[in-house]
């Protein structure tokens, strides 16, 4: 390789890559840093036990990659969270959604909004689909730890993670609310205990976020005591735990309207005004309860609610159509099933869900016979979380954590299957990374402020300049190189400052090895020599030119002005 026998032409993107598409797609230099994890799990918590714990329950619990989001999409979300909430609040809605719901959502819950309402979509390029609204939306404070423990080999990433900053900001942000939460109630005395309530919380899947709720409010001088709801007692007008009065439950049941009999002395103080529940019945019974979704997309309804026009055009947009299935449109939804996905009323965790074009016979008997909704099937994003093409994206959604119609914080779940789960490798919670509009722009007519220059250098030292989007090409298999087939090669991708369009400073430096299939396909090689001596920006040690091979790698560059 002698000289450079590819068209030059540096990346014009500010970024590591021009869409969030495109990075979701080719972006591989932002992984999750186990050790900083660890770190801030200890610090959290004091000790290392949580990281045990979390690595023993929970092992798919954090993706291995970050997710992009454009600040467009993202914009979005806020527009459909406060819409609906606008929708939420009028009297209408109110006393539609309650009229089919049981008696205790009718019940006034003290002024209390309801924490952590989940908002999931899904997205890609073109689209964007509210798929269901939750009211007991776990993984916040999984994310606040997410958030910091992100590493990039790569500057051109740097200002697009929420990082720590942005989590502390979070993690105050979720005392405010609960405070909220308690001084809605009426309470002028503060707030000094808090149950956090499930069944059986010592062997939740995420018993380790409690543990982080519980450390969370104990820093802010509050009592936090994680029971079984039959640990509650009703007292003399108090709601007790272990001999100990309750000011507020958070409320982890997916008991949503708190029937089951180990939940009668909850049920007894939240309807006797005792005790502040939050997440409460009627929040469900107006957000969550998946006819809110049937409602949500049904015009002359929301019209004769009296929703105004600007809000029904978001809904319309937004909010994928979702019928309630009954023997009366079976024909036709049986017909349409491939573009449809069908859910349980009452369902959560997609337990119960059902991708139309994978229903048998016997599972439609079942549908008629349950209560379940059909939604226009709207796709869900694609990560990819190795270079490797021969490993399929993994898919993804977006889950905005809002309170008040404030969205708080975004998240994305990673997965491969049919829906959400936290069982794939490589998959699980994923911080959301945000592009605005500036740095999203394919074209500009302004000169770029950095680019990506990528070279290839054989074990002779021979180099050779491979441009960055035929760099991304090749990660994308988009495209061969005939004349690479069954080569292997140190990788040097390189983030430089540009001034009027030419170089002016390296800022980052990367090396990895690469080989070439006898097709001239590219792959990554994830075991490359002394591949475990690698720094803590991923680069491989073994991958590292000499420093002759630096010195000519710095000539190339600059010679390129």
């Amino acid at each position: 390789m002698n000289g450079s026998e590819f068209p030059v032409q540096a990346s014009s993107s500010k970024k590591c890559g021009t869409t969030a598409t495109a990075l979701n797609e080719a972006c591989f230099c932002i992984s999750l840093d186990r050790q900083v994890l660890a770190n801030a799990l200890t610090a959290q918590l004091g000790n290392s036990e949580l990281l045990e714990l979390l690595e023993a329950r929970c092992p798919h619990v954090f993706a291995a990659r970050p997710v992009f989001v454009s600040a467009q999409r993202l914009q979005q979300v806020v527009e459909v969270v406060s819409a609906i909430e606008r929708t939420v609040s009028l009297p209408a809605w109110r006393a539609h959604a309650l009229d089919s719901a049981p008696a205790i959502a009718r019940h006034d819950p003290r002024g209390a909004r309801g924490v952590f309402l989940g908002y999931d979509f899904h997205l890609d390029e073109e689209t964007l689909g509210l798929i269901e609204i939750n009211t007991n939306a776990g993984g916040a404070m999984l994310n606040v730890l997410l958030a910091r423990a992100q590493r990039s080999c790569c500057s051109g990433v740097k200002g697009l993670s929420p990082g720590d900053e942005g989590a502390g900001g979070f993690e105050r942000a979720i005392l405010e609310m609960f405070a909220q939460e308690w001084a809605a109630s009426g309470e002028q005395m503060p707030l000094k205990r808090v149950v956090i309530l499930d069944e059986s919380p010592h062997s939740q899947y995420l018993y380790p976020e409690f543990l982080l709720f519980q450390r969370l409010f104990s820093s802010a001088g509050i009592d936090c005591i994680i029971a079984d709801p039959a640990e509650l007692t009703f007292v003399a007008g108090s709601l007790m735990v272990h001999g100990e009065p309750v000011d507020l439950v958070y409320n982890r049941l997916t008991d949503f309207y708190l029937e089951s009999d180990n939940c009668s002395a909850l049920r007894t103080a939240f309807l006797a005004d005792a005790v502040t529940v939050t997440p409460h019945p009627q929040a469900y019974a107006l957000y969550a309860d998946k006819r809110r979704l049937v409602d949500l997309t049904n015009a002359k309804l929301l019209e004769d609610m009296g929703v105004d026009l600007h809000t029904r055009a978001v809904l319309a947009e937004y909010v994928p159509r979702t019928n309630l299935v009954a023997r009366g449109n079976s024909d036709q939804l049986w017909q349409n099933r491939r573009s449809l996905f069908f859910k349980p009323v009452t369902g959560y965790g997609s337990r119960g869900a059902y991708r139309g074009e994978k229903l048998t016979k016997r599972v439609w008997e079942e549908i008629l016979n349950g209560n379940y909704v059909a939604q226009t099937l709207v796709t869900p994003g694609e990560r990819r979380m190795t270079a490797d093409p021969q490993v399929r994206p993994m898919k993804f959604d977006l889950r905005a954590y809002a309170y008040a119609g404030k969205v708080q914080w975004n998240a994305a779940r990673v997965y491969q299957g049919q829906t959400t789960n936290f069982r794939t490798e490589g998959g699980g919670f994923a911080p959301v990374f945000t592009l605005n509009p500036e740095e999203e722009r394919t074209v500009s007519n302004e000169q770029p402020q950095h680019a990506s220059y990528v070279y290839l250098l054989d074990e002779t030292g021979a180099m050779e300049e491979l441009p960055h989007p035929l760099y991304v090409a090749l990660v994308r298999s988009e495209t061969s190189i005939a004349k690479l087939a069954g080569k292997r090669f140190r990788l040097a991708d390189w983030y430089v400052a540009m001034s009027d369009g030419k170089p002016s400073k390296v800022v980052r430096e990367w090396y990895g090895w690469v080989a070439f299939d006898e097709q001239g396909n590219f792959h990554p090689e994830g075991g490359s020599p002394n591949d475990g001596a690698s720094s803590g920006r991923n680069v491989d040690a073994s991958a590292l030119p000499t420093p002759e091979e630096h010195d000519r790698l710095i000539g190339t560059l600059f010679k390129s002005e």
